[in-house]
């Protein structure tokens, strides 16, 4: 036995010459076998291809489903405006919520490598059932003869919302783990590889950018013109093309090891913290309890340092006179490492700043809701052309894959002179800057609305529910200010999320970060409500009735500006008093 253990000791001193060297990664990242990786044979940029094309390809097959999914239930399945919109963001509501499923099972049971690959398959069938329903003749509702619409039999709504809601369930577990598994391929000890991976993310969401693009126009008119058949069978063709890109890759990844169940792990803190309620913390933090070795005991986590703030939950970590005389420290329901303690306490700080980002997302809503409306009471045509007033979208899509290149190659070597930070600013600054760009963002709406309504009196036609002659065009601003917000907020909250979650959490904690989006769109309705619902009183007209002529949807932008302010301040704030996550 104690040979064994004399091995054991000589291994891993060998493995912490040789991580001290820089041969290996010093981040506990591991090759598909479970052996420590050499550095210059895996990851870093020759393993990020693989994972870009994945995550181009299935954003593509997403949003080629997503973008015109009303058009399809109301032409094709025949449902009402009001059933077919409820359905959409129900869906959509369920593909932000299901990352929680896909996150715990990556980071306690499965790995971020073989979540997405299961996942990946279930979307792909999913793809494939909904290509099918619009296919097969069987499977397809009756054509409209004039005004009469057949309604889709009960079996061919089963087959299409099981394809669709298989892809909400597979999307659970792409979403969480793919921008997780790219930056794991970047040493966190290795101060090079930490730099690219702040670019490995701006180029990250190049690639959604790409994809959504690519939907948004090309797949969209082939939906409209060439048939719903061939329109969905492009998209599962290149979900297909993304399980072939990223399995591709798997020579050269490196891996994390998964540590067990968060959400357990998190438990055993507050249990054991209320059982050892009546103790006091020491005031010498080296008292705590935590591993003796290098390694935590926490699978394919660093060790965390120890933080003052919060400390009744250090009482958790304190080891009681009972364990100290049985030399039995292996109830995590009685006693925790200083390490599982720390992770919960990491949270606890992330919240206030996880919570700013729901009022962006409400921002972000208005692109899809009421800029789609401000624009269908403008000129759409140029020329003998007809703009769609939902297309200019397009444009904030634009605006991204504009800014991302600019921000990653001009701005961020022009602000590392100046702040000296290997990434041009840090996440929390980047964060902010964005949420001040969609006060901006708000403010160019209501000015682009005030000069529409101003119109509107001078030609009288503010009781008449017509389009007022001021072009749409004018609305492009509002939406390039949108995706250079997105630019900063929304990438540097996957920067933010992954380096300052701990080491077996990421994946839940990208799982929060995109629970923001879902919860901004809920924060919209409940503002617009609220809005309806007090501007109406009496008798009013209200600032958003259904000819906007006679409203005032300029005070609805001014509105969310305001919010979009103090919510601004509320970060700097918190964004001030935070403190970073320290990891051995």
């Amino acid at each position: 036995m104690g040979s064994v253990d004399e091995e054991r000791s000589l291994l891993e001193a060998e493995l912490d010459r040789a991580e001290n060297s820089g041969l290996y990664t010093g981040d506990g990242s591991v090759d598909f076998n479970g052996n420590p990786v050499l550095k210059q044979n895996t990851g870093n940029w020759k393993a990020c291809p693989f994972i870009l094309g994945n995550e181009c390809c299935e954003r593509l097959a997403y949003y080629g489903i997503a973008t015109n999914l009303v058009s399809y239930l109301t032409k094709k399945l025949h449902e009402g405006n009001a059933s077919a919109a409820r359905n959409v963001t129900t869906w959509q509501g369920t593909c932000y919520v299901t990352p929680l499923i896909g996150a715990v099972l990556a980071d306690a049971y499965w790995g971020r490598y073989w979540t997405i690959a299961a996942f990946s398959t279930i979307y792909f069938i999913g793809m494939c059932t909904l290509t099918l329903s619009a296919s097969i003749p069987a499977l397809k509702p009756a054509e409209c003869v004039g005004s009469i619409c057949p309604s889709a039999t009960p079996a061919q709504y089963v087959v299409f919302f099981f394809g669709l809601y298989l892809i909400a369930l597979g999307t659970g577990g792409i979403k969480p783990c793919v921008s997780s598994f790219g930056a794991d391929q970047f040493d966190d000890t290795d101060p090079k590889e930490r730099v690219k991976k702040g670019s490995f993310f701006n180029w990250f969401y190049f690639s959604i950018n790409i994809g959504a693009l690519i939907s948004s126009s090309l797949i969209v008119w082939i939906q409209d013109n060439a048939g719903w058949g061939l329109g969905f069978g492009i998209p599962a063709l290149f979900m297909g093309l993304a399980i072939g890109s990223f399995f591709s890759g798997t020579s050269l990844y490196r891996f994390q090891r998964p540590g067990g169940s968060p959400i357990t792990r998190m438990c055993q803190v507050l249990v054991a913290a209320f059982h050892n309620r009546n103790l006091k913390v020491p005031e010498d933090s080296s008292l705590l309890y935590e591993t003796g070795d290098n390694h935590s005991a926490i699978e394919g986590s660093r060790k965390l340092e120890h933080s003052e703030e919060l400390k009744c939950l250090d009482k958790a970590a304190i080891v009681t006179d009972a364990e100290t005389k049985s030399g039995d420290f292996s109830n995590p329901w009685r006693l925790c490492t200083v390490t599982q303690v720390e992770e919960l306490k990491i949270l606890i700080r992330m919240f206030p700043i996880w919570a700013t980002g729901i009022v962006f997302s409400a921002v972000y809503a208005q692109m899809s809701t009421m800029f789609v409306e401000q624009g269908m009471m403008m000129d759409t045509k140029i020329g003998s052309f007809t703009i769609p007033p939902a297309s200019l979208s397009s444009f904030d899509v634009i605006s991204v894959i504009f800014w991302v290149p600019i921000y990653d190659k001009i701005i961020v070597p022009i602000a590392r002179k100046f702040t000296r930070k290997e990434r041009g600013f840090s996440e929390l600054q980047r964060m902010g800057i964005g949420l001040f760009i969609s006060v901006l963002c708000m403010s160019a709406a209501a000015l682009v609305e005030i000069k529409r309504l101003q119109l509107a009196k001078e030609l009288d036609l503010v009781d008449k529910q017509v389009a007022v002659p001021i072009n749409i065009l004018w609305q492009i601003p509002q939406y390039f200010l949108l995706g250079a917000a997105e630019v900063c907020t929304f990438i540097g909250q996957l920067e933010f999320f992954y380096d300052q979650s701990p080491d077996a959490m990421r994946s839940l904690c990208s799982a929060l970060s995109l629970l923001t989006t879902s919860l901004g769109n809920y924060l919209s309705s409940f503002i617009l409500t609220l809005v309806i619902y007090f501007t109406t009183k009496g008798g009013q007209i209200g600032w958003i009735p259904d000819n906007l002529n006679e409203g005032h949807l300029d005070y609805f932008f001014w509105l969310l500006a305001g919010l979009s302010f103090l919510n601004m301040l509320i970060y700097t704030l918190c964004a001030a008093k935070y403190k970073q996550k320290k990891a051995s």
